[in-house]
C-alpha cells in the first residue's frame, strides 16, 4: 500500500466518520484503506487497472474492476453518502455524465483534477507546445487525459446544472494553499479539490 498522498489526506478530513463510501479510480485503495482505518467507513472502490485491482484484493479492500466510462448504473440512487473521484475527471469520456451520476449515487461528492489554467501551462502554450508540468507529467501523444479544464470551467459547469459547491480546496504542486493562490485561484493553482452537491428540489 503506498503512502498516502497529502491531497488524500485532506479529503479524509472531508468525510464523516462511519460513512457509506464509493471512490472511483480507487488505485491501489490507499484512500479507502486510511478512510477505513480513521473514519470507520464502508464502501468500494472502481478500478480499471488489474495490479490496482489485485493490489486493493491484497489489502482487503472491497473492489469492483470497472470502466467508470461505462456509468454507476449497477448503483441505486442515494446509495453512498459519498462519492470520490480523484484526478481521474480529465480522463473520462464526458465527465459532466460521470459527475451526474456520482451525484445521483452519493450524497455529496469529492472531485479533485489538475488545473489547466495555471500560469506553467499557459507559459508552454504560449511556446507553442503541449505542458508538462509536475501536475501534468506526460507527453501529448501518451497521456490519458482528454478533457482538461480549468477552475474556471469546471464552476461554470457546476453553475451550469446546479451543483452546490460545498467546500474547495485550491493547493499547488506539493498540495499547499498559499497567499498566490488566494490572490488569483485559477492562474496559480495546480490541483483542485471540490465538494458538492446535487441541487435541492
Amino acid at each position: 500500500m503506498s503512502t498516502l498522498r497529502p491531497d488524500l489526506a485532506l479529503i479524509g478530513d472531508w468525510i464523516a466518520p462511519g460513512s457509506r463510501i464509493l471512490d472511483l479510480g480507487c488505485g491501489d485503495g490507499a484512500l479507502l484503506a486510511h478512510l477505513a482505518r480513521t473514519r470507520q467507513v464502508r464502501g468500494y472502490g472502481l478500478e480499471i487497472d488489474p495490479d490496482n485491482v489485485a493490489a486493493c484484493i491484497a489489502a482487503g479492500i472491497n473492489v469492483i474492476h470497472a470502466d467508470l466510462d461505462d456509468g454507476l448504473a449497477d448503483f441505486a440512487t442515494g446509495a453512498f453518502d459519498y462519492v470520490v473521484m480523484t484526478h481521474a475527471l480529465q480522463a473520462l469520456v464526458r465527465p459532466d455524465l460521470v459527475v451526474a451520476e456520482m451525484l445521483r449515487v452519493g450524497r455529496e461528492v469529492v472531485v479533485t483534477f489538475p488545473n489547466f489554467g495555471h500560469w506553467r501551462v499557459r507559459q508552454a502554450l504560449l511556446r507553442g507546445r503541449m505542458p508538462l508540468t509536475p501536475a501534468l507529467p506526460a507527453q501529448w501523444y501518451d497521456t490519458e487525459n482528454i478533457h482538461l479544464c480549468t477552475l474556471a470551467d469546471f464552476e461554470a459547469l457546476c453553475r451550469e446544472f446546479g451543483w452546490q459547491v460545498l467546500a474547495r480546496a485550491l493547493l499547488d504542486r506539493r498540495h499547499r494553499s498559499g497567499k498566490l493562490i488566494a490572490a488569483a485561484p485559477n492562474l496559480f493553482c495546480e490541483n483542485a479539490l471540490y465538494k458538492l452537491r446535487r441541487p435541492a428540489h
